[in-house]
């Protein structure tokens, strides 16, 4: 599945948190439609590949034959931003039916009253949430007491490594804990004058993927107490990962030289990423990049394995940051019956699933269909299902004002990475107290 950056991500989240600092001003419509009704329903999704937009449309055309009184119409290539923007506006133009690639802003749609409230017709369709979906998935769809929100299709993140430059170092398997990763991120960096041959990993912040949302999952992190105050500064996870990413800089050459080998490296999505081009031996990533790289056709043996943990936390290998795109329905639409319809179908039909999955190369969202003996999918991708299935894979927390924390921790990253922040303890205090003021004004 394209992506994009994940600062992009967390820059369109901040931007929605301003954005939609009023609530919408929209109340829930109702759902009073007749489902069995004959009704056109527009679908409004954010992907925009000729080849996924081709399997967006094969499976509204699945759902259309299983219900023919409903006609889909699907428009691509969706940001965010329109949608706040259209269902602030309401009126005719606005969709009915909403999928969004950032999950971050999922605080955003359930606290405004963007997203119709889905518990009613969960209840009434008799589905259960946790024997149906995993807790990280159930999580990100939702805000404190409201669920406006199903999991569409899931992303797991992973470690990707260069098979062949493993031998060549004589690294026998991937690293399973952080102290192994460093070694072998230090075999398998190769020097070239002031620069790099082959790094073994980019571990700075701006490193496609490499972000502290990402790597801290590894530590299993709590992100806010009981109270809903920040926690980054009292949870030791976040002090750990940012002492390890640090060093680990330090030990590959520094964060400038690391800065200007960084400036080589081709599009994140493109053929010349540098995981692609060799440049790079090991790289985060999600599912996705299984697929980017065999249409690359990269000149190397891809191997895929869980990310490492910390090594007091051995017992725990094999768990993940997990994220996926989201799927809700528009309070304003006066369609919310037959609207709930295609979102059940998309989301917990096993088959509609595990055929969406194939033709995007996602990892499944629910359980029956991680199962699935259908899975058409390269059997590496084994790991990213397993990732999906383990019980300590976690992910980032809903907030009233969308991504706007994250965006805060990064550029506290940015600043402890170059060396900026002289006690690390008194800069994720002053992180925690403005994502708490942020929060506050959101409210």
């Amino acid at each position: 599945m394209k992506r994009r950056t994940a600062a992009a991500a967390l820059a369109s989240a901040a931007a929605i948190a301003l954005l939609t600092s009023a609530c919408t001003g929209s109340a829930p419509s109702g759902a009073h439609d007749d489902p069995d009704a004959e009704v056109t329903l527009t679908f409004w999704h954010g992907w925009s590949a000729p080849n996924e937009v081709k399997a967006v449309d094969a499976a509204i055309e699945r759902f259309e034959d299983a219900h023919p009184n409903i006609t889909v119409k699907a428009v691509p290539n969706i940001t965010d931003d329109k949608i706040q923007q259209a269902l602030r506006a309401g009126g005719s133009g606005a969709p009915d039916v909403v999928s969004s690639f950032t999950t971050d802003n999922v605080g955003k749609f359930c606290s405004s009253g963007a997203f119709a409230d889905l518990q009613p017709f969960i209840a009434k369709s008799g589905i259960d949430l946790e024997k149906t979906f995993a807790k990280p998935r159930l999580d990100y769809t939702r805000f404190e007491d409201r669920r406006c929100a199903l999991p569409l299709l899931g992303d797991a993140y992973g470690l990707y490594y260069n098979k062949d430059a493993f031998r060549r170092a004589g690294i026998a398997a991937p690293p399973k804990t952080w102290s192994e990763f460093d070694e072998a991120a230090l075999k398998l960096t190769e020097p070239k004058g002031d620069s790099y041959q082959q790094l073994g990993f980019m571990p700075v912040f701006h490193g496609y993927e490499s972000t502290p949302g990402h790597l801290v999952a590894q530590w299993s992190p709590t992100y806010f107490d009981e109270k809903g105050r920040s926690a980054v500064a009292e949870d030791p996870a976040f002090a750990a990962m940012f002492t390890w990413q640090k060093n680990l800089i330090g030990k590959l050459g520094g964060f400038e030289k690391l800065e200007r080998y960084r400036g080589t490296f081709g599009d994140e999505w493109g053929a010349k990423h540098p995981f692609h081009t060799g440049q790079v031996a090991m790289q985060l990533d999600g599912e996705w990049r299984l697929g980017m790289t065999t249409d690359a056709k990269v000149p190397f043996e891809v191997g895929v394995a869980p990310l490492p943990v910390p090594d007091d936390q051995a017992a725990d290998y094999g768990k993940g940051y997990l994220s996926g795109t989201i799927i809700g329905i528009a309070s304003t639409s006066p369609r919310q019956n037959a609207a709930w319809e295609l979102v059940r179908y998309l989301t917990t039909d096993t088959d509609a699933v595990v055929n969406f999955a194939n033709e995007l190369r996602n990892v499944p969202a629910t359980h029956d269909a991680l199962a699935s003996p259908k899975l058409r999918l390269d059997p590496r991708f084994k790991t990213f299902l397993d990732i999906a299935r383990h019980p300590k894979s976690n992910t980032t927390p809903a907030s009233v004002n969308g991504g706007a924390y994250q965006v805060t921790l990064q550029e506290f990253g940015y600043l402890h990475e170059a060396g900026k922040v002289d006690d690390l303890r008194a800069g994720l205090e002053r992180t925690a107290a403005q994502i708490d003021t942020d929060i506050e004004k959101a409210k």
